[in-house]
C-alpha cells in the first residue's frame, strides 16, 4: 500500500478520524504510506474537524485538531491507490466519480457495515462508537492490504 484516501460526506467528523488513526498507525509501524481524507461534499471545505471528533480523537491519543476539511476531486481518485467510503452513499458517489480500487471502511471487520455519522446518535456516545468502529476497521485494512 502506497497511499490511501479516507472518504465521508462532509470530511469534519468520520473521514478525519480514520485519518489520524492511520497515521498514527503509520507512523507506529513505520511505514511509508500517503494518508489523507475527504469529503464527497463541500459545505465544510477549509473547516477543521468538528469539536467532538477532536476531543474524542484526542481522548485516544490522536490530535486532528489542525485538519482542515476538503472535497475529494476526480484527480485524487487517480492518485490514490486505495479510497475508502466510510458508507454506503459515499460508495455510491464515488463510483459514479469513477473511482477504482473503491472499498467501503466497514468491509475491514465490520461485516461490510456502514460507519454511521455519529451526529445521529444520542450525544457524545455516538463518537465513541464510531471512533471503535473506524480503529478496528483501520487496523483490519491495515492488516489486509499492506
Amino acid at each position: 500500500m502506497n497511499s490511501v484516501i479516507f472518504v465521508c460526506l462532509g470530511n469534519i467528523c468520520r473521514s478525519p478520524i480514520a485519518e489520524g488513526i492511520a497515521k498514527k498507525t503509520v507512523e507506529q509501524k513505520a511505514l511509508h504510506v500517503r494518508v489523507a481524507s475527504a469529503g464527497t461534499g463541500g459545505w465544510h471545505v477549509g473547516e477543521n474537524p468538528c469539536v467532538n471528533s477532536i476531543k474524542v480523537a484526542g481522548k485516544n491519543g490522536i490530535d486532528i485538531s489542525s485538519f482542515v476539511a476538503s472535497r475529494i476531486t476526480k484527480k485524487e481518485l487517480d492518485e490514490y491507490e486505495y479510497i475508502i467510503a466510510l458508507d454506503e452513499s459515499n460508495y455510491a458517489d464515488l463510483k459514479q466519480m469513477g473511482a477504482k480500487n473503491l472499498y467501503k471502511l466497514g468491509s475491514f471487520g465490520y461485516n461490510n457495515e456502514d460507519v454511521p455519522d455519529p451526529y445521529f446518535f444520542n450525544g457524545f456516545e455516538g463518537f465513541d462508537r464510531v471512533y471503535e468502529m473506524i480503529e478496528s476497521c483501520v487496523s483490519s485494512m491495515f492488516e489486509e492490504l499492506a
